[in-house]
């Protein structure tokens, strides 16, 4: 549907689609019709098996993106140990970093600021690990440049906003 809305005009060609994990779709090809209707990035279910991704892989051409550490409300799993064989089976892949024992936090507002500074802090920090191993286990993974083409990065009034 997007793929063609993109073909006709409607939406610009550049207008990145990135479907949420909360899809569920699980399954090659639920994924690729996914993809064949116009996603740009899928964000795979967070507990599939290296099996199951790879078999998802070898069915659909775009990025995939994979939380290696979720809420609780998500599974609450920590993966960061799979980081370098999910990179070499599921490449082109974003390496997405959550927070498990995540509290609530939405809808967000000026009363819970200082909480959400807190855990984009801690995001950071879990993103600095997770590419520490990245660079101690696999140094041959090429990381995606600044602005990278699925990232779905939009400029508004100046501000880079992700």
């Amino acid at each position: 549907m997007t793929k063609k809305m993109k073909e006709d005009g409607l939406l610009p060609q550049d207008f990145v689609i990135k479907v949420s994990v909360q899809m569920m779709a699980a399954n090659p090809v639920s994924i690729r019709l996914i993809q064949d209707i116009g996603a740009d990035t899928y964000n795979v279910p967070t507990a599939l098996t290296l099996p199951k991704l790879a078999a998802i892989r070898a069915a659909i051409d775009i990025p995939i993106d994979l939380y290696v550490e979720v809420s609780d409300n998500f599974g609450g799993f920590l993966r960061y140990y799979e980081i370098p064989e999910r990179i070499r089976i599921l490449a082109p892949v974003y390496i997405k970093f959550g927070l498990r024992n995540h509290p609530d936090v939405y809808p967000s507002g000026k009363h819970l600021e200082a909480q959400n500074l807190a855990l984009a802090k801690e995001r950071v920090h879990l993103a600095k690990i997770g590419a520490e191993m990245i660079k101690r286990y696999t140094p041959n993974a090429i990381t995606s440049k600044k602005g990278a083409e699925h990232l779905g990065i939009m400029k508004f009034f100046n501000q880079t906003v992700t």
